[in-house]
């Protein structure tokens, strides 16, 4: 802005300009820098949630990667989809991955509605629905007190 002052241009700003400037940019940067401190609160939420589904993801890999009769005995351990299988992270453990392995009745061949009953065909007589079982397992890894989790089922 130019000012005539006693015959001669004036460029620049006054010193209220220049104060009025001042007071409507900091006005402008409370917005401005709360807009920056959601962002950064969002990226680090998606990197916690990303290293949380690639835990999960390999977890899942190495259980997969076991041998069909080690899964079945895992299953066998626990007796149940909702008991921790050895596969899991040790109590306490940051960002411990619980695993569960369970028999899995996709087809309710024991008719009772329930997919984590099997029937037992009893080939040997033992009455134990483990031995020589030959379907679906169910597998679960999840991160403790997360959403995150991943469920597959392993065929023989």
């Amino acid at each position: 802005m130019s000012k005539r002052l006693h015959g001669k241009w004036q460029s620049g700003m006054t010193y209220t300009e220049v104060l009025i400037a001042a007071a409507l940019l900091s006005l402008a940067l409370v917005p401005a820098m709360e807009a920056l401190r959601t962002g950064m609160l969002g990226a680090q939420v998606f990197q916690n949630s990303s290293d949380e589904h690639y835990s999960v993801l390999a977890r899942m890999e190495e259980v997969l990667a076991e041998p069909y009769a080690s899964l079945t005995n895992a299953a066998a351990a626990t007796s149940s989809e909702k008991v921790l299988s050895s596969y899991s992270d040790t109590a306490g453990a940051p960002g411990r991955r619980l695993v569960f392995v369970a028999l899995y009745d996709a087809d309710d061949g024991d008719g009772d509605g329930d997919v984590f009953t099997v029937p037992d065909p009893d080939l040997d007589g033992d009455t134990n629905p483990y031995t020589g079982y030959t379907e679906l397992l169910w597998v679960r890894v999840e991160v403790e007190g997360s959403v995150t989790a991943l469920e597959s089922l392993v065929a023989r």
